[in-house]
């Protein structure tokens, strides 16, 4: 494990033609057009595209059909396939690509799709600004790395075809990753049922270039809630004893959810991420927000400080004589990556050109959706396992300046792919 490595140029044209074109959850639908025109070119048995990928009552956070309609817009502008975007009308976007390799294992691979709304950054050192790839959608930028992973998503397929793998393999292109709405959806789609053995991969997450990580566990269990009060206005000078003020009721709320006891079972988060309310300074304020989120270490740790926060806002509401609506945006579970698929991605990574280090295990710290679709292949006696890719990102997850070194994307998919083609010749 050394030399380097390079990526092909049709891999890095698609990953800085996606860099261009970031979308967010639910409205992915130049991304999906563009991961679906070549997706065509390749022999599938199977591609299942938009409502056809996904168990749509499931999905959750969907925006509003005035937003669905801009960003529909947006990528028949940018070139999309008319015909296709009318498949992915109504935000369901993604799609399942199926190949069929004679006998064997069903080994799924799931790959990211959806982008974030932060600028990018136009500095000079920020290479998709000097090279011409920066964001055209301003105000949203491939700040994660899904970019990359679609790109892997291909790069593997691609892989493995050209490859002697026996079996069948199933790309999962997921929306709305960065919500943790877009998981269970695709998750209960049914895709999922027969798969044996089943891959997940992140680029970076503070792992630097040549370094591969095996299998990667501390997922915690996550909740997006949304808490809109509801009161009633009146003029706060002349009849202030009038209104029912939902600011009063929104601040109680934030003070009194960063209360919530820590566990002694694990780690507990939680954080109010948007609040808001109110029109003007002479109005009782008769709406008002928090939208935020709970973390546990466990699935049953977010459960319990959802309970806290559920009770938490309904109590400020009732404290300042005002009504609540808490609805959940998006949920994902933990999950731990099986050992025994680790152990297959070890001894891939170490023939692989541009790997410098292998690390046995690592904690994410963070919460991802993936973890729908691991449990649920692992509830069916399948095996899953989530995989870091190293890379040296000058900024972090989630900035404005965060980019990938592209030649990683080649290392992500010949380890991969090498993982995939280990379990059709030795099944674990």
């Amino acid at each position: 494990m050394s030399d380097t490595v390079s990526l092909d140029d049709p891999y890095r044209e698609l990953r800085r033609d996606l860099h261009r074109h970031p979308e967010p959850a639910w409205c992915e639908f130049y991304t999906t057009a563009r991961i679906v025109e070549a997706l065509r070119t390749r022999d599938l048995t199977e591609l299942h595209v938009g409502p056809d990928a996904l168990a749509g009552d499931e999905r959750m956070n969907v925006p509003d059909d005035d937003e669905l309609e801009t960003w529909f817009e947006r990528a028949r502008e940018a070139g999309a396939d008319p015909t296709l975007l009318e498949t992915l009308a109504g935000g369901y976007t993604g799609c399942v690509a199926v190949a069929e390799r004679g006998e064997g294992p069903v080994v799924g691979l799931r790959v990211d799709i959806d982008a974030l709304p932060i600028p990018e950054s136009t500095d000079g050192s920020h290479v998709p600004a000097a090279e011409g790839f920066r964001s055209g959608n301003e105000g949203y930028m491939h700040a994660c790395g899904h970019d990359a992973h679609a790109t892997i998503g291909l790069g593997v397929l691609d892989a493995v075809l050209d490859s002697d793998f026996s079996g069948t393999l199933k790309v999962f292109f997921q929306p709305s990753e960065e919500q943790v709405s877009g998981g269970k959806p695709m998750a209960d789609s049914g895709h999922l049922d027969d798969v044996d053995y089943f891959y997940a991969v992140h680029i970076g997450l503070d792992h630097p270039s040549g370094e591969v990580v095996c299998g990667i566990d501390g997922f915690l269990a996550v909740r997006h809630f949304l808490a809109e009060f509801e009161g009633e206005p009146a003029h706060a000078g002349a009849r202030p004893e009038q209104g029912r003020n939902t600011v009063q009721a929104m601040a109680a709320a934030v003070q009194n959810l960063y209360a919530i006891p820590r566990h002694a079972d694990g780690p507990t988060r939680v954080n109010a991420g948007l609040v808001g309310g109110g029109t003007a300074t002479n109005i009782i304020p008769e709406e008002s927000y928090v939208e935020g989120e709970v973390r546990g270490g466990t699935t049953e740790l977010a459960a319990h400080m959802s309970d806290h926060a559920d009770r938490i806002l309904r109590s400020a509401a009732e404290m300042h004589d005002v009504d609540v609506d808490v609805s959940t945006k998006g949920e994902a579970p933990s999950a731990e990556s099986d050992a025994e698929l680790a152990d297959v991605v070890r001894e891939a990574a170490g023939d692989v050109a541009g790997v410098t280090e292998i690390v046995e295990r690592a904690d994410l710290g963070g919460s991802e959706d993936a973890t729908y679709l691991m449990r649920r292949v692992q509830e069916r006696g399948g095996l899953a396992c989530y995989v870091g890719v190293g890379t040296d990102h000058p900024g972090g997850h989630h900035t404005s300046t965060f980019d990938v070194v592209e030649d990683d994307v080649r290392v992500g998919i010949d380890v991969l792919s090498g993982a995939i083609t280990r379990l059709s010749a030795t099944p674990v």
